[in-house]
């Protein structure tokens, strides 16, 4: 079936299948390293009729060459390499051993002949077969072959860059410099690299071609520097949307309450470990399922960390109102409870939780830019918990007695309002935003005891910044730290990054203690 296929494929290119010969076979199989890549280089671009049977072989390690016959073992039978007959196996026979430059170049082979199918899925796995092996000059000519009968555009643009990445190191003047020209169109790291190699001192000799060469490099790389730029607005935005989900609660407990919590970060970390046990279940009890373990998570993370969050506000926030010392004292104890009772029950090695299938992988956009799915739905996700946010506060009866019960506390109580019932609403809405924090962190780092501790510092700074109260100013901030942040770990490093946005937010608090927004209201 497959000598038909590869038949039919030849017809189409107008090439004539040829039979593999016994000394072409046996020069394959035995020999000098240099001699066998090339003598498996002519038969690969003449698409002799034997080749992938042997060369399937020789990776298999299953190929016995003997004075007169190359043999091919394929389980209990035996096969001559070059007739394709059933053959004896004698005693002279002798194992075939490959390096592994030539178990490369067999690879090459393997991948290059796929080129001719005609099936365009099979050509782009053999393209991207082809991009991670080592090419040399013996795979030009069938890749010559392949690009001259290519038809899809951007399968033929990738092997115009592969069969200019073999020219540059050619002897002949002429086809270097086409390459040189060919390989300024590519915006991929790789290709980056081949030109700088070339540029090296004892190289590229001919002046010309240096400076084809040059100009190349040039606009190579400042493709690679839009992708790069962008990579790290990307990652910016990423960082900032885990910032936004954070401070979201604390938005509402600091911001509209005036409770310093300090166990918010725990509180996200019980929403990562609910999802860490959803995840668990349905792996022991709905595998087929486990693809949509996510959705069940987010709500299962919101409750859990909501009642958390409600116990602790009845049994010991209510009696601290108006105490943020007290407050901040006693929760920092709380935050340490929690964490040793994680401890306790899971252990205090991280857990593993895997990402569904469909959040696995990513888009690549550039050559050296890939956007994550698992990084993208969590934006998605923490615009979507922001607008649920906003609309809760500003169009539900909750929200409107929240707002009442921190704007006038008696004058709530006077029309009505059970402020008590409300402030454990209130704190658990916090608790239960801080759990979803939780388990959008699981999806792309470790879950851990320790995993609130990475963020309540930045998640204080985004809410003071952002302005106490102020759901937008927490988005323009969240935002916006995130980027500068990611701006400067490039251009300074990590912890400089940090000391450096740390101090611009104490200057800026210095300038304008309200925050980006202030609370709008009338002063007596």
């Amino acid at each position: 079936m497959f000598r038909l296929f590869l038949f039919s494929c030849l017809c189409l290119l107008g090439v004539s299948a040829q039979a593999l010969t016994t000394e072409q076979a046996r020069a394959i199989a035995a020999g000098d390293t240099d001699a066998r890549i090339a003598a498996l280089g002519e038969a690969a671009a003449r698409v002799d009729a034997g080749l992938p049977a042997l060369i399937n072989g020789l990776l298999d390690d299953a190929v016995k060459i003997t004075p007169a016959q190359v043999l091919i073992i394929q389980g209990e039978a035996v096969i001559d390499a070059a007739t394709g007959q059933p053959a004896a196996l004698t005693e002279d026979a002798e194992d075939v051993v490959n390096n592994n430059r030539m178990r490369g170049a067999l690879q090459a082979a393997q991948a290059a002949l796929k080129l001719l199918s005609p099936d365009l899925a099979v050509r782009k796995e053999a393209v991207a077969e082809l991009s991670r092996e080592t090419l040399d000059a013996a795979q030009l000519p069938l890749i010559d072959k392949a690009f001259g009968a290519e038809t899809d555009a951007g399968l033929k643009e990738t092997l115009g860059l592969m069969r200019a990445a073999i020219q540059i190191a050619v002897p002949d003047k002429a086809q270097r410099l086409e390459a040189a020209r060919t390989l300024a169109e590519s915006g991929q790291s790789q290709v980056r690299s081949l030109i700088q190699a070339r540029l090296v001192d004892g190289v590229e000799t001919d002046s010309e071609v240096r400076g084809a060469l040059l100009v190349s490099l040039d606009r190579v790389s400042a493709k690679l520097a839009w992708g790069e730029r962008l990579g790290v607005m990307f990652t910016g935005l990423s960082l900032g949307s885990i910032l936004l989900l954070v401070a979201l609660g604390l938005a509402i407990t600091y911001g509209l309450m005036g409770v310093i919590n300090m166990a918010h970060g725990e509180l996200m970390m019980i929403g990562a470990y609910a999802t860490y046990l959803v995840q668990n279940a349905f792996k022991a009890w709905a595998p087929g399922w486990f693809d949509y373990y996510i959705w069940l998570a987010i709500p299962a993370s919101f409750l859990a960390a909501a009642l958390v969050g409600a116990a602790l506000e009845r049994l010991v926030i209510r009696w601290l109102y108006g105490r943020p010392l007290e407050t901040l004292l006693a929760t920092w104890g709380i935050s340490l409870v929690l964490m040793q009772g994680v401890r306790s029950l899971f252990g205090a090695q991280n857990v593993p939780v895997e990402n569904p299938a469909w959040l696995s992988g990513g888009v690549a956009v550039m050559s050296n830019l890939v956007l994550p799915f698992n990084r993208i739905a969590i934006i998605a996700f923490a615009f979507a918990v922001l607008a649920g946010v906003a609309l809760l506060i500003a169009k539900t009866r909750l929200g409107l007695f929240v707002r009442g019960v921190t704007q006038n506390r008696r004058m709530a109580a006077c029309v009505g309002i059970h402020t008590a019932r409300i402030d454990t609403y209130a704190f658990a809405l916090g608790a239960g935003i801080a759990g979803l924090a939780g388990c959008a962190l699981s999806q792309v780092g470790n879950v851990g005891p320790d995993l609130g501790q990475s963020y309540i510092v930045d998640s204080f700074m985004v809410v003071v910044l952002g302005g106490v109260g102020q759901l937008a100013g927490t988005v323009y901030a969240a935002l916006g730290l995130g980027v500068l942040n990611k701006f400067l770990e490039g251009w300074a490093g990590a912890v400089l990054a940090k000391i450096m946005v740390l101090v611009f937010i104490v200057i800026f608090i210095q300038k304008r203690p309200q925050g980006i927004f202030a609370l709008k209201g009338r002063e007596a």
